[in-house]
């Protein structure tokens, strides 16, 4: 069983989605250490705070230029998608299905965070975006354009796709 435990390498110096990405990976640990009784309800409880994760990560996404259509969102999609199909399968009976995608997320999600959010953070750090207000203190750092991909260097558009699904799929 592939557990995750929070560390210093999943800080990524934006206070909001470090607690955020800790609460993420405390309710990892919960599912892992669920017994058979309780494990809907802790899966249930990590989709409803991934839901809200990630729509709070796209919204900064198209607050900051960031790109609403880029992989990271994409990724995002299918993640939630991946994980309301688990619960279904759960409710069915199969809670091996369950188990083994929260390991599948423990390998995931780390890559997540240290490839794509940490290029969110970094983002949001240079035009200075305050999350809870909403407020850009930098407006001359934004793009000129909508940043496309995974705002990397190493996820152009046209593989954007592929690149998510395949990050994905690996839950599916």
């Amino acid at each position: 069983m592939a557990t995750l435990e929070w560390s210093d390498e999943l800080a990524l110096d934006f206070p909001l989605m470090d607690d955020t990405h800790h609460e993420f990976v405390q309710l990892l640990a919960e599912v892992h250490n669920a017994s058979d009784d309780t494990l809907l309800m802790h899966w249930a409880n990590l989709i409803d705070h991934t839901d809200d994760h990630f729509g709070r990560e796209d919204e900064w996404m198209l607050q900051t230029a960031f790109a609403s259509g880029n992989c990271h969102t994409t990724q995002h999609k299918i993640v939630l998608q991946v994980l309301r199909e688990g619960l279904q399968h759960g409710q069915n009976g199969d809670l091996k299905m369950i188990r083994a995608m929260a390991d599948e997320l423990a390998n995931w999600f780390p890559q997540h965070a240290q490839a794509m959010d940490a290029s969110l953070a970094l983002h949001m750090r240079r035009v200075d975006f305050d999350p809870v207000t909403g407020k850009i203190n930098k407006p001359e750092a934004l793009p000129k354009e909508a940043i496309h991909g995974c705002g990397g260097d190493s996820c152009a558009d046209s593989e954007s796709g592929l690149a998510a699904q395949s990050d994905a799929s690996a839950l599916a």
